[in-house]
């Protein structure tokens, strides 16, 4: 990969694929050869040749790299066809799969045709999560205590919600953790390491919803450490973009505690004092969530070129399916999950 330009290929073209293919224009030694979606005129608005089904796609681009921007229920089939095509490196897009199961199954499929499969979890390339994760690391709170995180994208409100955007939030039968909700699995264990237990106390509030949009999830990670995820999609928080954080933080140790907001500032205030310092400014990215789709797949190209292994392979990515699978057991059973 370090002498030559990875061929990449775009599987969706729906609403969150504009950050995809964005940001794999403004990377260096990516080329472009191709989008398909079962909506033709969505493929041809990307400005890439344009096809109707991933078959044709991989026949006619032949690409070094698959890029599947489309819902769970398509991940599988469209590994699959990669990997009869000979792809060898393919991202997929978060919550994977339909289910643990079928996640598994395709993991070790890949894992047997030699192929990199990459999940698209971008949260923890979020640039204020790994500035928090390195000012824990250099011991900046002292010893970490507890993190708590506020979900409140406000975006969720009214019969019309998701309509406009993303429309099959409305009958996703799990919603709030399965779709949302596994970011802060992920960058909580990419801060804290895996969680050994969960308690989860989950609700709807909008009835046009089928799944749970609202709840509270408990996390035991090791060292004592307690995060907690305190999700409301109807609720909103200070933000002139409310997809930029999707809200507000807390991470507290010993010796202080830096705080998340939703301008994507990070900030320390020393334990008995009343000031804060900043840690780092204003984010000044005006899209999605600080340019992590950008970070995520930088990530992935840096790993091929350097023959290492990503943070983020399909593998690793089991973990978070069975501790979101532990939440929703733990809502249904009213008690905490031991993982």
């Amino acid at each position: 990969m370090t002498a030559r330009t990875v061929r990449v290929a775009c599987l969706g073209a729906g609403y969150f694929s504009q950050f995809h293919y964005d940001a794999w224009a403004r990377m260096d030694g990516v080329h472009l050869v191709g989008a398909a979606d079962l909506n033709i005129e969505a493929a041809r608005a990307t400005g890439l040749p344009a096809f109707a089904s991933l078959e044709e796609l991989l026949d006619a681009t032949s690409p070094d790299l698959l890029d599947i921007i489309l819902p769970p229920v398509a991940h599988a089939a469209a590994v699959r066809a990669a990997l009869g095509a000979g792809v060898r490196t393919i991202i997929s897009q978060k919550p994977f799969c339909r289910d643990l199961a079928e996640a598994e199954t395709v993991t070790a499929e890949a894992e047997a045709a030699g192929a990199l499969l990459v999940v698209h979890e971008n949260f923890r390339f979020m640039p204020w999560y790994r500035v928090i994760r390195d000012e824990i690391a250099a011991g900046r709170i002292g010893t970490p205590l507890q993190a708590t995180f506020r979900l409140r994208p406000g975006d969720g409100q009214g019969p019309e919600a998701y309509l406009d955007r993303q429309p099959y939030f409305q009958k996703m039968p799990q919603f709030l953790v399965h779709e949302t909700g596994v970011h802060w699995i992920d960058t909580f264990r990419f801060l804290f390491g895996n969680p050994h237990a969960v308690y989860a106390d989950l609700r709807r509030i909008n009835p046009v919803i089928a799944g749970e949009d609202a709840g509270y999830v408990l996390f035991d990670h090791p060292n004592g450490v307690r995060t907690i995820l305190d999700g409301n999609r109807l609720a909103d928080h200070a933000a002139d973009n409310l997809r930029r954080t999707m809200g507000e933080g807390l991470f507290e140790g010993t010796d202080g505690t830096l705080a998340l907001y939703g301008d994507g500032r990070v900030t320390f205030r020393a334990f008995g004092m009343t000031v804060e310092e900043t840690v780092s400014p204003v984010d000044p990215w005006d899209g999605f969530g600080g340019d992590c789709v950008r970070f995520l797949q930088q990530h992935v190209i840096d790993a091929l070129c350097a023959g290492t292994p990503p943070e983020n392979t399909a593998r690793d990515y089991l973990t978070v399916l069975r501790v979101r699978d532990a939440i929703y057991r733990s809502a249904e059973t009213q008690r905490k999950i031991a993982l």
